[in-house]
């Protein structure tokens, strides 16, 4: 007979907590292969099961409802589109806490007592306030290529 791990067992293995475990059940990413009273048992299928949403929602930073579509998909070339989408996702906003973090470095630089004296602060200022009054989209990075983080 296969060995069943309680789930208390399991979330301990796991570095989860009972209920977190009890959601992954809610939301259909694993199930129980037995209950022993009131108490659920897991297989080793169910184990890598919740290795997989580990891998997917943990390692992957996938959220749940993106996890269950991932691992709901019976086709490569479906789960690769959905991975895809994903990681697109997550190299968009890589790409937006690198150039929040070149602001913060560079108004953390800047040697000047009020933001706007700053050059660079008040052209990227000017710039912004034309674009809304044009009804268009400010399209710069903040800071131009050839300065990096200077310290304006």
């Amino acid at each position: 007979m296969e060995q069943l791990y309680s789930i208390t067992e399991v979330a301990k293995a796991f570095g989860l907590s009972v209920s977190a475990l009890r959601y992954y059940e809610d939301c259909g990413l694993i199930a129980p292969a037995a209950r022993r009273g009131r108490v659920r048992q897991y297989d080793r299928a169910a184990l890598e099961r919740l290795a997989l949403v580990q891998l997917w929602h943990v390692d992957g930073m996938i959220p749940l409802a993106g996890t269950a579509a991932v691992m709901a998909s019976e086709q490569a070339g479906e789960r690769k589109a959905l991975l895809a989408a994903q990681r697109d996702g997550m190299t968009a906003r890589a790409r937006r806490l690198e150039r929040a973090a070149a602001v913060l470095t560079h108004m953390l630089d800047c040697h000047r007592d009020r933001p706007l004296d700053c050059p660079v602060t008040h052209a990227h200022i000017d710039a912004r306030v034309d674009a809304a009054l044009a009804g268009e989209e400010l399209a710069d990075d903040f800071l131009p290529p050839a300065t990096g983080t200077g310290t304006g």
